[in-house]
């Protein structure tokens, strides 16, 4: 016989668990009662603040019920008897406050999702202008910061995120709507998954139906109203009106709650005031009145008493979370933008590599090219050497041909300076000549009419004389010669009046021809020595190419290599600074904590600010939308929340407006409905 007996295990039942975001199963003892199936989900998801959540189901009528924790969950008779049996984990309470009251971020995400979908079903009225803020938060909670480079067109048309009232209401395209939101969800950015659900759930409190459950009452006149349990007490409101209660009764008048089949009896605080007595249509409903009742009274008395010990540690814990949840956000951020501001820099550095290269190939290319030219370059430079040498020599020739010419010409100017002086006494002797000669052509004139008298008296005696008169004859044509012998001047001058003459234009034109043609050539030399001279200008020694090819091909292989080093130095510095950056994220201290607790109070003035300015785009986004409103679809709410607009009230100025007067008078003003 074994010394340990093992326990018997009971028999099990199935059952599955829907939260908000979950689906659970678990196998459960038929003796385990609600609070052991609650205390179960509860560890399973990391549930703390379970005071505001509750198993409901529905019952084998349709109505809805919540799983009452001190009885066993198998013989609670209103339980559907399926397998697996299904529960929904839900909100059963709302905080009145939730920004002040929720501590756990799995208590917010639950209540933001349940709200959520109450929004979206309708069951909660929310203004067209609401909705679309509401879904930009949503959009912020579920994908992060709008990022453009990853966002697509038509991403949040495909999401449910407005109701389907708001989308039948206006003229507007899902896409319409779609870009709407996107302008507010890029303005979320930075905000975390938690702070966007606590702005939703911050909104959404301040809408008229959120945390109000309604039952259909009776009052003894029979007139048909609605019950609205809340977590600050009960409303009272018209049939066709479920936004503005008629009447308040806060949970601190209210002393007892109890129900006698259809009839529910609520005493006050105030003995002087008569009961607050209505009906109800079914008889179901009231024990869910009753338990919704007694657990927002219980919740109410809780928050204005002292935090129990297990709060107040909680909420410790919640703060210092949340206080090393603002101080790993503040290093993401800070690490965030190092990050983004060293991608910025390394997409720089990218394209300026990107442009270093294409700098390089170009100037490969180039150097390819400077190459091919100095090779051309080479070749037209020892041509031109060689043209240069042959000029160089062409131009000594041509100089030292100058330089004879030079000569010549000195020779040829004397010369000509001797002929102009032998010109010149040549003409005065001509001058001379031409006078001698008139005077001898007289003379001669003179003679020859002697010689006529004397050929005249030589006739008579020609037949006589005849071989006399032949010499005579000869001795007559002679007769210039022999005259002009005696006087040897003429002969020895050189002077005729015709030969001379003809010697002395000879002598001229001899002397001339010969200048000339010493010119010519010397014209025709310096002609060649100035075409020599331009050869060499427009040619290219060897010392004009090297500077050239030195201009040409160095400035870029300068360039490519001030390239590469400057390349290498950013690389080097990029490493450097994000080394410095990731490795200088310290610890913060007590400085750090005190700027940290400065920029928290500086983010509420911001948020005070923002808060307006939200309005104030709230107001602008409504007044550009009513254009497109359909006002066949405006239903009886919608007239109703723009009328409370117009009159400048809203959720919390009409339950102050409500519960003003004493208990008896709000009860005989119920009674009256």
């Amino acid at each position: 016989m074994s010394l340990f007996r093992r326990k018997k295990s009971g028999k099990v039942f199935p059952v599955k668990i829907s939260t908000m975001d979950a689906e659970l199963e678990f196998s459960l003892d038929y003796k385990a009662t609600g609070q052991d199936l609650f205390d179960l989900v509860c560890r399973t998801i990391g549930l703390r603040e379970t005071w505001y959540c509750g198993l409901q189901y529905q019952d084998c009528k349709g109505y809805i019920a919540w799983l009452k924790l001190d009885k066993k969950v198998m013989d609670q008779p209103d339980v559907p008897k399926t397998t697996p049996l299904h529960l929904l984990f839900l909100a059963k309470f709302y905080p009145e406050d939730v920004s002040e009251e929720l501590v756990q971020e799995i208590t917010q995400h639950l209540l933001f999702l349940q709200v959520k979908q109450s929004i979206l079903n309708m069951e909660i009225y929310c203004p067209p202008e609401a909705s679309v803020l509401l879904a930009s938060y949503a959009v912020q909670a579920k994908y992060g910061d709008y990022d453009e480079s990853t966002y697509q067109p038509g991403m949040l048309a495909s999401e449910e995120l407005l109701p389907q009232r708001v989308i039948d209401q206006y003229k507007m395209t899902r896409e319409m709507w779609e870009e709407r939101i996107k302008d507010w969800y890029a303005d979320h950015r930075g905000m975390a998954r938690d702070e966007a659900e606590m702005e939703y759930l911050k909104i959404a409190q301040d809408l008229d139906m959120c945390g109000v459950n309604y039952f259909q009452i009776f009052n003894k006149k029979e007139s048909d109203l609605w019950l609205g349990v809340t977590n600050l007490g009960l409303n009272i409101y018209e049939n066709e009106n479920k936004l503005s209660p008629k009447i308040q009764f806060p949970w601190s008048e209210i002393r007892n709650i109890s129900f006698d089949d259809k009839k529910f009896i609520i005493k006050t605080v105030d003995k002087s005031s008569s009961n607050f007595t209505f009906y109800s249509t079914k008889l179901r409903l009231n024990k869910l009145i009753l338990d919704l009742c007694i657990g927002n009274h219980d919740l109410f008395m809780r928050r204005r008493k002292p935090d129990p010990m297990e709060v107040q540690q909680m909420k410790a814990q919640a703060k210092e979370e949340k206080l090393r949840r603002q101080i790993e956000r503040s290093k993401l951020a800070r690490e965030k933008q190092l990050r983004e501001e060293v991608e910025r820099e390394k997409v720089a550095l990218e394209q300026r590599l990107v442009q270093y290269q294409e700098e390089v190939r170009i100037n490969k290319e180039a150097l390819l090219r400077s190459e091919e030219s100095a090779e051309l370059l080479a070749e037209k430079s020892m041509v031109a050497e060689q043209e240069a040498m042959l000029l160089q020599q062409k131009a000594s020739e041509a100089e030292s041909e100058v330089q004879r010419i030079k000569v010549a010409v000195i020779k040829t100017e004397e010369e000509r300076n001797a002929m102009e002086r032998k010109a010149g006494e040549t003409e005065l002797m001509v001058h001379r000549m031409l006078e001698e000669a008139e005077r001898r052509q007289q003379e001669a004139g003179r003679l020859r009419s002697e010689v006529k008298h004397a050929r005249e008296a030589e006739k008579e005696a020609k037949n006589k004389l005849i071989e006399f008169l032949n010499i005579s004859v000869t001795e007559v044509k002679t007769s210039p010669t022999s005259y002009t012998q005696p006087n040897g001047n003429w002969l020895q001058s050189g002077y005729s009046p015709t030969g001379n003459e003809t010697f002395t234009n000879m002598n001229n034109t001899q002397v001339v021809p010969e200048i000339s043609t010493e010119l010519a050539a010397l014209n025709l030399n310096m002609e060649d020595l100035t075409q020599s001279a331009y050869n060499l200008s427009s040619g290219v020694p060897g010392g004009v190419y090297m500077a050239q090819l030195s201009h040409f091909s160095v400035p870029n292989l300068s360039s490519n290599h001030l390239g590469y080093a400057h390349q290498y130095d950013l690389s080097s510095s990029q490493s450097h600074d994000l080394s410095r950056h990731m490795g200088g994220q310290d610890l913060m201290t007590g400085d750090d904590m005190e700027a940290l607790s400065m920029e928290i109070e500086r983010e509420k003035m911001e948020y005070l600010e923002k808060s307006k300015h939200l309005q104030d785009q709230l107001q602008t986004f409504k007044s550009e939308i009513d254009d497109l409103k359909l006002d066949e679809k405006v239903t009886e709410l919608d007239k109703i929340h723009s009328q409370q607009r117009t009159e400048g009230e809203n959720k919390y100025s009409t339950i102050q407006k409500v519960k003003r007067g004493s208990t008896s008078s709000r009860v005989a003003f119920f009674e009256e409905l």
